[in-house]
């Protein structure tokens, strides 16, 4: 059975609440963020979901769209953690499952005249203790470039999701 904890990476009372959110960005980033495709030095490959669109997904396939902000961001940052989480969990000699993934919800919303973001991290590491899967994230998110820009200045949300694996 999957065992979940919530924790906020907000450690400061500067960062203002979100009355209305305004749009999302999402992302998914799985361990190998190459599900098994060609890698291709001059080019970036990005799926994400579009707010209001019917399947809500559009693929960056060498196609000038035009992604949001907030996609963006939520794209750098997710594979900005996905690879922190790589190293934490190599300096405390752990693998990470195959199936681990790191969704990133980035809002853009609004609180009176002025404008914010705010964030959720999910990381869902299968197989792995959750009190292990938490200290793994809380590295990453010490070492992310990412997480260390918006700590404190923005509203971020972690949410750890971990399978324990069950004793024979």
């Amino acid at each position: 059975m999957p065992h979940r904890a919530n924790r906020s990476e907000k450690e400061s009372d500067m960062t203002t609440k979100i009355q209305t959110v305004l749009m999302t960005g999402k992302t998914h980033t799985t361990a190998s963020r190459r599900d098994g495709a060609a890698r291709r030095e001059d080019r970036v490959d990005i799926r994400m979901s579009t707010p209001g669109k019917a399947g809500n997904e559009i693929a960056l396939e060498a196609i000038p769209l035009h992604p949001t902000a907030e996609q963006l961001f939520a794209g750098a940052w997710s594979a900005c953690y996905t690879g922190a989480l790589g190293v934490a969990a190599k300096a405390k000699k752990v693998a990470l499952p195959r199936d681990m993934s790191v969704d990133v919800e980035v809002d853009l919303g609004q609180t009176g005249d002025a404008y914010f973001i705010q964030a959720r991290i999910d990381v869902r590491m299968p197989g792995v203790a959750l009190d292990l899967a938490q200290a793994i994230a809380h590295a990453a998110h010490e070492m992310c470039p990412y997480s260390k820009a918006v700590h404190g200045n923005i509203d971020v949300a972690t949410n750890v999701i971990a399978e324990e694996t069950l004793a024979a």
